[in-house]
């Protein structure tokens, strides 16, 4: 018996990296998933990753039409969501003298908005007890450089989640915030080898993190061995941000 036996789980943004990984292992543990992403083929390529047990809808989390497609595809398939990972977000540098308003509307667009809509229209599915984790970062506690309106970002989300654990108290729903360190997934490709060096540097055990790391912390938080955790920031960062 897997610790999900009979769960729907949707994750968002789960075409690659930790999300993808977390949904494969969410799968093992006995899971339905649903996965979201806005290319087809790299959902036909998830899909195959995952294996089974899996249904893809392609959409974008920041767009509220897509998200209203998204759950009407869950309420048709399982009428129930028992657990959502709401992972999908952005960033990009830029320093203040450079931020315009299409960055700006881009970072909160997806990693704000997009996380309180797809909350918020994912709850009329949603079962007594189930579980929603936040996709945040070590950058809504850290002053990276040039990197200030995706750190305002994150650390809105982590604020959303101690006030969405007062809010959903009565249904039981524990929120929690899943916050990264630096993970070797595409999205630190773009960054150069500069940038995994650095950071590698930064972690104690001298490695930067894998996505099967995030996806072993999303399985505790989904499951019933967190049963007692609500409303925390579970930072998984190799120490990265606690030293």
């Amino acid at each position: 018996m897997g610790k999900l036996d009979g769960k729907v789980a949707v994750l968002t943004g789960a075409t690659s990296g930790m999300a993808l990984a977390s949904a494969k292992l969410l799968v093992e543990e006995g899971a339905y998933v649903f996965i979201t992403g806005r290319r087809k083929e790299k959902l036909d390529e998830a899909v195959k990753v995952i294996g089974k047990n899996v249904t893809a809808v392609q959409g974008d989390a920041a767009n509220l039409a897509d998200l209203d497609r998204l759950y009407e595809t869950v309420k048709r398939e399982k009428g129930k969501i028992d657990i959502l990972f709401a992972s999908a977000g952005q960033g990009e540098f830029a320093k203040i003298d450079d931020v315009t308003e299409e960055h700006f509307d881009q970072i909160f667009g997806l990693n704000v908005r997009g996380t309180v809509f797809t909350v918020k229209k994912a709850l009329p599915l949603f079962s007594r007890g189930g579980a929603i984790i936040l996709n945040g970062s070590i950058a809504g506690i850290k002053g990276f450089e040039n990197f200030g309106i995706y750190s305002a970002s994150k650390a809105a989300v982590r604020s959303l989640a101690r006030v969405w654990v007062q809010d959903l108290k009565d249904r039981d729903i524990r929120v929690n915030v899943l916050s990264p360190g630096p993970i070797d997934t595409p999205v630190l490709d773009p960054l150069g080898p500069e940038a995994k060096e650095y950071f590698k540097s930064q972690v104690p055990r001298g490695e930067i993190g894998r996505p099967e790391e995030i996806a072993t912390a999303v399985l505790f938080l989904a499951s019933s061995d967190s049963s007692f955790v609500n409303g925390v920031e579970l930072f998984v960062d190799g120490g990265l941000a606690q030293i």
